[in-house]
C-alpha cells in the first residue's frame, strides 16, 4: 500500500491526536543507571513497559528508559527514533531520520550521551551533540535518559543525560541468540533497502564457577537508499517593501546511508562479592549523497507572480561522509564488607572523514522573464533558455577534503558504605573522576575557476525525478571529476579557507564528589556536593587582512555543584519526588573556534569566541507517580531551570573594538535565561477486560514547557525564546498484543521553535522550524514462539520539514520523504 498526502492535512488533525496524548500523560517507561534491569522472558509490549516501570519506582534520579525488547518493537531505525517515544524527548531529524535527541524542548548539544559508562565524543566538527542515528537499535540494551543528575554523575548536562548500556549475557539466562533481516521500501524514491542483525550470548563456568563468565555479542549492517526534495530562499525576504523575494532554489537529494554496527562484550562474577566486565562497542555511518540545485537571484526583489532579470545557477554538490564511533570500558566492583568498591577506565573515540568530495560544482547564466509563485512552496518559474545547458557556464568547482577526530578517556573511582544512623539505613558514597578530551579538524579546500567557454552541455546526467517544480537535467559528478582532474591540483589550493577551519582543542575535566542516602521510614534524602574543574586551550589560524596569524587561548574555570534529591512513599502505590540540581554545560566547539578572518578594509569579521563562559543552571523538579497494575502508571512534572550564560549567535560591529565594522560575527553570552514546564504521562494495559479488549495497551505523554532568554547587542536588547526549544511535546501509543499478534501505533509531535536567531535589530528575519507529527505503525505475528514476521510504516502522513521566515507564510527551507515501509522476519531464542 502507498499513501500520498503531500497536501496539507487539516489542523483538526493534529490537535486531535495531540489532544489524545495530553489526555492522559506520564513516562510510560523510566529506569536509573544504578539499577540492574532483570530480563523477562516474555517478549510483549506490557512486558516491556512493566520491566521499566518496576525499575522506576526505585530509581533515585527521574529518569527515563527504553529497554531492548520495546526497542524492537518500535516502529524505528536507530537509538535517537527509539527515545523519541519517551517523556520529553523529540528527535531533530536530517533527510527524515531522527539523528539528535532533544530533552524537554532544550537543544541537543545541551545533552550528554555516554555509552556503558562512558561520554561519547561527537563526529562532527563543531558539535558536542551526539547523532545517535549511528547506533542500530539492534546493539542496545537499554536506554535511559537521567533528568536530575545526582552527585555522583558527570554534570555536563541541562536537559538530560542519554545512557546506552549494551547487551550483556547476565541479561539472559543461558544461551540466548536473536537472528533478522528486513527489507524497507522508500516511497519518494521508489529504493528498497537491505537490513540484517543479529545477537549472541551465552555464560560459562571458569574455574569452580558455575556460569560466572558470559559473552555477548551483536552485529548489524543495514544500506538504506533513500532522498528528499526540497525548495527554500534561506529567508531572504525583502519585508520593507510588501515581503518580496530575492532568491530561492531547489534541491534533489539521492542519498545512501550504510550502517555497520558491532558489540563484543565479557562478563566475570568469580564470587558473590566481585564482578567484573569489558565493553566494547564499534560504530560505522557512511552517507553518500548527491544533491542537484537549480537557483534565481533576482536583480531586483520580487513578488509572487511578478516576472524580471535573475543570475541563475545551477549547481552539484557529490560528497563520502564516513562516521566511526569506538567505546571501551574496563571495570569491575568488589564488595569489601560494609564497603563497596567501584572502578572503571573508559576509552572512546569518534571521526569523521570526507576523503576529497565535490562540495560545489556552479554553473551560472542570465535570464529574462524569470520569477516564482507561492510564499510557502515557492515554485521557480522561468522559459526555456533555462533549461537549455548551453545557457549555463561553469562557473567554479570546489573540493573539500576533511578529518574530524574527537577522544575522550576517562578514570573513575567511587568508594561507598553502609551505616546506621540512629537506627535509620544510611550510605556515604565519595569519588572522583577525571577526563581528558582531545579534538581536531583538518580541512583542504582546493577551489577552481579558471573555465572560460566551459557549458554544461557535456556535463550533464539524466532527467532528475522532482515533484516540487521542474528542474531539467542533473549533473555529472564523474564528468566533473574527470574535467579537473588533468589540472594541477597545487594550483587551486584555497590556503585561507583551508587554515582557518583548522583546529586543535584540549579539554580536561577533574572531578570530585561527596553524597549521602539516607531512608527515614518512607522517605529517601540524597544530599551531595560535586566539584568540577576544567582547563581548557584551542589552537588554530587567523587572518587578518591577509596575513595568517596562529592564535592560542586558554581558559579555566570551576564548579560547586550542590544536589538534594528526596522520594516520599505516599502510599503503596504512590510517591512524591523533589529534586534541586545544579549542572555545567560547555560550549560547542564551533561556538568555541579559534580561527577567525578580519578585514579592515571592508569592515567585516567573523569568529570564534574561546573565552566564551559555560552554562550554568540550577533546577528544580517536582512529580507525583502513582502505580496501577501491570503496565500501568499515572505521573505528573513540574520543572523550572534558571540558566546563566546562555550562548548565541550575534553582530558586534559598532560596539567597542569592533565600532568601525558593518559586520562582525561571532558568538556571546547572554545574561539569564529561564525553563520551566510541565511533563504529563500515562500508560496501562487493559487486561481485566474481557477478550479481545483485555490486549489493549495505551501510552500517551506531553511536555510543555515555556522559555525567555534575552540579548544584547550592537546597544540593543531584546526578548527571544532558548533556539531549539519546543513549547510543546507529545507522543502517542495505541496498542494490542495476544500471544501471537502485536500492533503498535505511534504518533509523535513536536511544536515549532527558533531555529535561528537574526540581527537583533531584525525579529522579522528570525527563522523558526515548524512542528512537526509524525506517525508510524508496526505489526507482528508470531509464526512460531520464536519466529515473527513483522511489518513497519514509517511516516505514513507524509510529514515534511518546513522552516518559515518570521511568519509561517514566507518559506525558508520545506523539504518532504515520503514514507517507508519495511518487512522483516526475526528468530529469537532464550
Amino acid at each position: 500500500m502507498t499513501v500520498h498526502c503531500r497536501a496539507s492535512r487539516p489542523m483538526g488533525f493534529r490537535i486531535s491526536l495531540l489532544a489524545l496524548a495530553i489526555a492522559a500523560v506520564a513516562p510510560a517507561m523510566a529506569d536509573d543507571a544504578t539499577v540492574q534491569l532483570e530480563h523477562v522472558e516474555v517478549i510483549g509490549q506490557a512486558a516491556s513497559l512493566d520491566q521499566a516501570l518496576r525499575a522506576q519506582r526505585s530509581s533515585d534520579s527521574i529518569s527515563s528508559v527504553v529497554h531492548a525488547d520495546a526497542v524492537g518493537q518500535l516502529p524505528d531505525d536507530n537509538a535517537a527514533e527509539a527515545l523519541q517515544r519517551i517523556p520529553g524527548l523529540s528527535v531533530e531529524r536530517d533527510q527524515g531520520e531522527g539523528r539528535f535527541v532533544s530533552v524537554r524542548g532544550l537543544g541537543p548539544d545541551l545533552n550528554s550521551v555516554t555509552i556503558n559508562g562512558t561520554l561519547v565524543p561527537a563526529p562532527e566538527s563543531g558539535r558536542r551533540a551526539v547523532a545517535l542515528d549511528v547506533l542500530p537499535a539492534e546493539l542496545v540494551q537499554s536506554l535511559s535518559v537521567v533528568k536530575t543528575l545526582t552527585p555522583d554523575m558527570d554534570a555536563n548536562s541541562l536537559g538530560g543525560t542519554i545512557e546506552v548500556e549494551s547487551l550483556s549475557a547476565f541479561d539472559h539466562d543461558g544461551l540466548f541468540y536473536s537472528l533478522s533481516g528486513e527489507a524497507s521500501h522508500n516511497d519518494l524514491m521508489g529504493k528498497t533497502s537491505p537490513k540484517f542483525s543479529g545477537a549472541f550470548s551465552n555464560r560459562f563456568s571458569l574455574g569452580d564457577g558455575v556460569d560466572n563468565f558470559g559473552v555477548a555479542a551483536a552485529l548489524s549492517w543495514q544500506k538504506r537508499k533513500f532522498g528528499s526534495e526540497n525548495v527554500e530562499t534561506g529567508g531572504a525576504w525583502d519585508f520593507d517593501n510588501g515581503a518580496r523575494l530575492e532568491e530561492l532554489e531547489q534541491r534533489d537529494y539521492v542519498i545512501t546511508r550504510e550502517r555497520t554496527g558491532l558489540g563484543l562484550n565479557f562478563d566475570y562474577r568469580p564470587d558473590d562479592l566481585s564482578s567484573y566486565y569489558l565493553r566494547t562497542l564499534y560504530s560505522k555511518f557512511k552517507d553518500t549523497e548527491t544533491r542537484n540545485a537549480a537557483g534565481l537571484e533576482f536583480d531586483d526583489p520580487q513578488a509572487s507572480g511578478e516576472r524580471g532579470d535573475a543570475e541563475g545557477w545551477r549547481e552539484l554538490k557529490a560528497r563520502e561522509e564516513t562516521q566511526e564511533i569506538q567505546s571501551y570500558v574496563l571495570g569491575g566492583e568488589r564488595l569489601l564488607g560494609l564497603w563497596t568498591l567501584n572502578g572503571q577506565v573508559g576509552y572512546s573515540r569518534s571521526s569523521e572523514k570526507n576523503p576529497g568530495g565535490i562540495a560545489g560544482a556552479g554553473f551560472v547564466g542570465n535570464f529574462a522573464g524569470t520569477g516564482f509563485s507561492g510564499n510557502r512552496k515557492p515554485r521557480l518559474l522561468a522559459g526555456e533558455d533555462f533549461y537549455d545547458p548551453a545557457s549555463f557556464e561553469l562557473d567554479e568547482v570546489e573540493v573539500e577534503k576533511s578529518y574530524t577526530r574527537d577522544q575522550e578517556k576517562n578514570i573513575r573511582l567511587d568508594l561507598a558504605r553502609d551505616y546506621d544512623l540512629q537506627g535509620y539505613a544510611s550510605q556515604v558514597k565519595f569519588g572522583g573522576k577525571l577526563s581528558r578530551r582531545e579534538k581536531t579538524n583538518d580541512s583542504d579546500i582546493w577551489i577552481y575557476d579558471d573555465f572560460s567557454g566551459v557549458d554544461l552541455t557535456g556535463l550533464q546526467s539524466g532527467s532528475l525525478d522532482y515533484g516540487l517544480g521542474r528542474l531539467g537535467n542533473g549533473i555529472s559528478a564523474s564528468a566533473i571529476k574527470g574535467l579537473i582532474g588533468g589540472l594541477n591540483r597545487a594550483d587551486y589550493y584555497d590556503e585561507e579557507e583551508s587554515r582557518i577551519n583548522d583546529f586543535k582543542m584540549n579539554e580536561d575535566i577533574d572531578a570530585a564528589y561527596l553524597m549521602n542516602t539516607l531512608d527515614l521510614d518512607d522517605l529517601r534524602i540524597i544530599a551531595g556536593l560535586r566539584y568540577e574543574r576544567t582547563e581548557f586551550q584551542a589552537k588554530g589560524t587567523g587572518m587578518r587582512d591577509g596575513a595568517f596569524e596562529a592564535t592560542r587561548s586558554d581558559n579555566r574555570y570551576d564548579h560547586w555543584l550542590p544536589g538534594l534529591h528526596l522520594r516520599y512513599q505516599l502510599g503503596a502505590d504512590t510517591q512524591l519526588r523533589a529534586a534541586w540540581t545544579n549542572s555545567v554545560v560547555r560550549p560547542t566547539f564551533g561556538e568555541l573556534a579559534p580561527g577567525f578572518v578580519i578585514d579592515v578594509g571592508d569592515a567585516e569579521a567573523s569568529f570564534g569566541n574561546p573565552h566564551l563562559k559555560p552554562l550554568e543552571s540550577s533546577n528544580l523538579d517536582l512529580g507525583i507517580e502513582h502505580y496501577m497494575g501491570r503496565a500501568g502508571v499515572l505521573s505528573a512534572y513540574v520543572f523550572y531551570k534558571d540558566i546563566d550564560n546562555f550562548i548565541y549567535n550575534t553582530d558586534l560591529a559598532g560596539v567597542g573594538e569592533w565600532a568601525a565594522f558593518d559586520e562582525a560575527l561571532t558568538f556571546d553570552n547572554g545574561d539569564s535565561a529561564r525553563l520551566y514546564g510541565l511533563e504529563l504521562g500515562y500508560s496501562q494495559k487493559f487486561d481485566w477486560l474481557p477478550a479481545p479488549w483485555n490486549g489493549v495497551l495505551v501510552g500517551a505523554n506531553a511536555t510543555f514547557s515555556r522559555s525567555r532568554a534575552n540579548i544584547e547587542s550592537q546597544g540593543l536588547k531584546r526578548r527571544i525564546d532558548l533556539p531549539n526549544q519546543s513549547d510543546t511535546v507529545g507522543n502517542l501509543m495505541l496498542g494490542w498484543e495476544n500471544s501471537r499478534f502485536n500492533l503498535r501505533l505511534a504518533a509523535n509531535y513536536k511544536s515549532s521553535y527558533l531555529a535561528e536567531v537574526a540581527a537583533i535589530d531584525d525579529k522579522a528575519h528570525d527563522l523558526y522550524a515548524d512542528d512537526q507529527l509524525f506517525v508510524d505503525f508496526k505489526a507482528g505475528w508470531y509464526i512460531t514462539p520464536e519466529l515473527q514476521l513483522t511489518f513497519e510504516a514509517q511516516n505514513i502522513t507524509d510529514e515534511s520539514y518546513y522552516v518559515y521566515t518570521g511568519r509561517r507564510s514566507y518559506n525558508a527551507q520545506y523539504e518532504e520523504y515520503g514514507p517507508t515501509y519495511t518487512l522483516g522476519l526475526t528468530l529469537t531464542h532464550f
